[in-house]
């Protein structure tokens, strides 16, 4: 399992990377790996800020739908369009063409919160 050292996990599966007020946001290699084949992701929150914790979107799997959480208070101003046509790629390469959304946050405290991969790998092994 890919667990990547310089990014910043969520309790719910989500990794982040922080580049200066910008945060790349994308679920896990375990949780696309749970979830299975991926079939549609669905954020509707583009342009909006949306805080710490609550629902951004959604992922459609072949048996099951999954809430997508915010990490970090911000305003969601990309998402990934390439997921609309290729879905499949948050399987096959989770950490980068997987991308799902790029948030300008605006509390960098909540950073604090987030896990590191150790603590992350510590979460899924139970």
């Amino acid at each position: 399992m890919n667990i990547p050292s310089t990014l910043k996990y969520t309790k719910d599966h989500e990794w982040i990377q922080i580049e200066g007020n910008i945060a790349t946001v994308g679920i896990t290699d375990f949780a696309q790996g749970e979830l299975g084949d991926i079939v549609y992701i669905d954020v509707d929150t583009l342009d909006d800020t949306v805080a710490e914790g609550d629902v951004f979107g959604s992922v459609e799997a072949v048996k099951t739908v999954s809430d997508l959480f915010m990490p970090l208070t911000g305003e969601i101003i990309a998402f990934n369009d390439a997921l609309e046509d290729d879905p499949e790629l948050v399987n096959s390469d989770p950490y980068d063409k997987g991308w799902m959304i790029k948030i300008e946050f605006s509390d960098a405290s909540q950073i604090a919160d987030l896990l590191n991969a150790v603590a992350y790998e510590g979460l899924i092994k139970g």
